[in-house]
């Protein structure tokens, strides 16, 4: 996709997989309009909670790109992420995923699960729409368990409003664990919100924002895709445009 954002997408992955993605690089907080939050992330502990949240992977784990979480579902089978970073320049699936929950030093402790299907909105597909910057992940089950039985997965929330308090965790590709953030969100607009926290750089884009009783609200994507600065993060609002993204996943 031709433009001048900067995206929360993928690594260095080679030549011609970087100029597939929509998601290619991004957050440089240089030349930033916004002030450096009072806010910056830490790193993530190693529990039940940062173990729904992983790496996405490519060319069979050799390559980092961006964060995914586990959405709790019928078929306990669902990640969710941000569209620009497994979507092509054309619009299509990126193929050669897989997701590694709980990725820490280098290594999946709680195991790999292959992607088998990417649903994100025709509009994203056929556009790239910032509106539309979410996805919808299946993933096939691993030493025959679905994903959600190992590790549990967040409920969906759709249409809780702005001023939330919310944690973020998601993988900076210069960190080998997950960071982590508690704040609250703002709008920025009727259908964009965002957080205030430093530390969201690269590998970031689709990191959950979870709320305290661990719903899923948002992801790190959407305007800016997701942002042009580590310090401020923006997400689709979670509305009915989400919700009937889910219905198309779950096949509800």
């Amino acid at each position: 996709m031709a433009g001048p954002q900067r995206l929360r997408g993928a690594l260095a992955l080679g030549t011609a997989m970087a100029g597939l993605l929509a998601a290619a690089g991004c957050a440089s907080s240089q030349g930033s309009e916004h002030p450096a939050p009072g806010l910056s992330a830490a790193i993530a502990p190693p529990d039940s909670h940062s173990a729904r949240v992983g790496v996405l992977l490519f060319d069979q784990g050799a390559s980092r790109s961006c964060t995914a979480s586990v959405v709790d579902s019928p078929g306990r089978d669902l990640l969710v992420t941000a569209a620009h970073c497994v979507t092509a320049t054309d619009g299509s699936p990126v193929t050669g995923l897989s997701f590694a929950p709980g990725y820490r030093d280098g290594a999946a402790p709680l195991g790999s699960w292959t992607v088998d299907r990417v649903v994100v909105d025709h509009r994203w597909s056929a556009n790239a729409d910032p509106e539309y910057d979410v996805a919808f992940l299946t993933v096939d089950p691993a030493g025959g368990r679905q994903i959600e039985d190992v590790v549990g997965g967040n409920p969906l929330g759709v249409n809780r409003g702005f001023g939330l308090a919310v944690t973020v965790t998601g993988y900076p590709n210069d960190h080998e664990e997950p960071i982590t953030c508690t704040t609250r969100t703002t709008a920025r607009s009727a259908t964009q919100e965002r957080f205030d926290c430093g530390g969201f750089s690269d590998g970031t884009s689709g990191s959950p924002w979870l709320t305290e009783d661990d719903t899923v609200v948002g992801v790190i994507g959407g305007y800016q895709q997701g942002g042009d600065t580590p310090d401020v993060s923006y997400s689709v609002t979670f509305d009915n445009r989400v919700a009937a993204l889910f219905q198309q996943a779950t096949g509800q």
